[in-house]
């Protein structure tokens, strides 16, 4: 019967493996048993964010072809007092009794750059999300309660590459297409839509269309997805389990403790990890007051965001190695976004 394991590693940069490889120094981690690694490095989480690819690079190194299955996200960007570190999830085989946390994963084929952006990509994921599930033995979507998927861009020289006309020229707006192409399709998956609903999003930009387990984060390194799902299953046992909440703004905090109570988090029953979506409410408002995060054109608002949300969830929480991901197209509602807490009791 599979158990998840999970480890949290800070790291003092991102090619810095240390804690990672003590833990399979010391048989705490054993690779063969991986099924992804979730990191927050601590680049600008822009187009010419390199660092997760160096982080990437690092772990390819120390782990080698024990991992060539295993699913890579790493997402740029520590702005404020947010922790750079990596995230393990291990498949064990042991003994046990259900339903505990599950976790699943699969990585699809590449998109050529004119499929980034487009319906073509939403249904990918779609597809690639269902394979996840089922590899995480969930047989209810309604037990799902977190999706991450790590995205490709556009550069220049795709674009200039390409056979056929792309989404956009700019790169930067890639970004937010490919994460908005990859929520839908996270929706679609899960039967959160239905494919006309979701082809309606994609031709109108319907942003009140979305997910509320989907992260989706964009990068250079790759130009498939790596898909990641966690819920819970009878079919798996241990001391971990999952809940999500989806705050309404950024400071909507009263969804998260109640994903707390419900973890019956406690002195016995600690937190083990927390991934959430930051994103600038498009009107420029938070509860009537205005704020300047798009207004600023030296920093991404998705920067601005990520540091806002980190500092609200930090507070509640009282730590800092929050996976915070910024950009949150349909993944969440506008300025909100999904928030899952791992527990380990």
């Amino acid at each position: 019967m599979p158990r998840a394991r999970v480890h949290v590693i800070p790291t003092s940069a991102p090619d810095d493996m240390s804690g990672l490889q003590t833990l399979v120094e010391e048989k705490n981690l054993d690779p063969e048993r991986l099924v992804a690694i979730l990191g927050k490095t601590e680049g600008n989480g822009c187009v010419n964010d390199f660092t997760r690819a160096f982080s990437v690079s690092a772990i390819q190194q120390i782990l080698g072809n024990a991992i060539e299955n295993v699913a890579l996200v790493m997402s740029g960007g520590t702005e404020g007092g947010l922790s750079p570190h990596l995230v393990t999830f291990e498949a064990l085989d042991e003994t046990g009794n259900g339903p505990s946390m599950a976790v699943g994963a699969t990585i699809t084929r590449d998109l050529s750059p004119s499929e980034i952006g487009t319906f073509t990509q939403v249904e990918c994921v779609a597809e690639a999300v269902k394979v996840a599930v089922r590899s995480a033995l969930i047989t209810n979507t309604d037990d799902v309660h977190f999706v991450q998927i790590k995205c490709p861009l556009l550069t220049s020289d795709r674009i200039a590459t390409s056979d056929d006309p792309t989404a956009t020229n700019d790169t930067l707006k890639s970004m937010g297409l490919s994460r908005g192409a990859s929520s839908l399709g996270v929706a679609l998956g899960l039967g959160e839509i239905d494919i006309g609903t979701a082809k309606r999003a994609m031709a109108e930009g319907d942003q009140n269309i979305w997910s509320s387990r989907a992260s989706a984060s964009a990068g250079v390194e790759l130009m498939g997805h790596e898909v990641l799902v966690l819920g819970m299953s009878a079919a798996w046992c241990g001391p971990m389990t999952v809940d999500h909440a989806v705050m309404a703004d950024a400071i909507d905090l009263a969804p998260v403790r109640a994903a707390m109570d419900r973890l019956k988090i406690s002195s016995a029953t600690s937190i083990k990890a927390v991934f959430a979506k930051a994103e600038a409410s498009n009107e420029g408002l938070i509860r009537g007051q205005r704020h300047t995060m798009l207004n600023d054109s030296d920093i991404s608002s998705t920067r601005h965001a990520r540091a806002f949300v980190g500092g609200v969830l930090a507070g509640l929480l009282g730590r800092t190695d929050l996976f915070v991901s910024g950009g949150a197209e349909h993944q969440g509602p506008n300025g909100g976004g999904p928030v899952a807490l791992i527990a380990e009791c």
